[in-house]
């Protein structure tokens, strides 16, 4: 009698992990917008935000590196997903590479685990392939702004510049941008009523450029004095005090 009723217990026991198990991986958790952070064991920084949004009609779309993508998925037994009839849009970029793998990745892809924000694809039980970080509905956030103004005053890219000045700030808090001459990185934090504050704002690059016509230190001494922004749609000004812009930009789509 004692061991039928240790059985009992036992099957009990297993049957609530197996529920928990279940309900952790609800749909609702993973029916999010996903921006995509590590691939392979790599960390990503993409010029452009590379995502997948899961909506709860099973449709998903997003941005695969180049080309926007969609297609539909399905998710059985808590924790088991397939992606199905995914294509993209027929866009030719100089690096397909991202692309490629963050395809083959979506359309082998069978098991998934959600955990303190992150979506993590896998085969099988192997680690993960891909991780993905929810990703803010911030304004500002996940898109590419180009300098449009510093100081009152419009500016001109130089002749051999490489690109024009911008930044970019993601999901996880970081920073990057290019200065003119330079890339440079650093972390941000939002906070009610459109503040916002820029730490740890560092040149990685160590080039040497004479005739910028934008100097780069006066750009970079936007993210040292800015406190708070506006932003009205596809235009964002940086801001110190109440009325002080120090730069504008444009939202640049790619």
């Amino acid at each position: 009698m004692k061991f039928f009723i240790n059985l009992i217990l036992a099957s009990l026991l297993v049957s609530c992990g197996t529920t928990n198990k279940v309900k952790e991986m609800d749909k609702n958790d993973i029916q999010k917008k996903w921006e995509l952070s590590v691939l392979d064991g790599n960390e990503i920084r993409a010029k452009q935000p590379v995502y997948i949004e899961l909506n709860n009609d099973n449709k998903v779309n997003g941005f695969a590196g180049c080309n926007r993508l969609m297609g539909s998925y399905t998710i059985e037994n808590g924790n088991q997903i397939k992606f199905n009839q995914l294509s993209t849009t027929r866009m030719a970029c100089r690096d397909m590479k991202l692309e490629r793998r963050v395809l083959e990745i979506l359309n082998s892809s069978d098991g998934f685990t959600i955990d303190d924000g992150k979506l993590m694809l896998n085969i099988g039980s192997k680690s993960a392939l891909a991780i993905f970080r929810e990703m803010t509905t911030e304004e500002i956030v996940n898109k590419y702004w180009k300098l449009k103004t510093l100081n009152g005053e419009e500016v001109e890219m130089s002749v051999d510049q490489e690109r024009e000045q911008n930044f970019i700030l993601r999901s996880d808090g970081s920073l990057a941008g290019f200065g003119g001459c330079n890339h440079f990185i650093g972390t941000f934090k939002l906070t009610n009523g459109n503040r916002i504050e820029f730490n740890e704002t560092r040149i990685t690059t160590l080039n040497a450029c004479a005739d910028l016509k934008v100097k780069e230190d006066a750009f970079l001494n936007v993210f040292y004095s800015t406190d708070n922004y506006k932003i009205d749609g596809d235009r964002l000004q940086l801001l110190e005090g109440k009325e002080k812009s120090l730069a504008s930009f444009e939202a640049i789509y790619f």
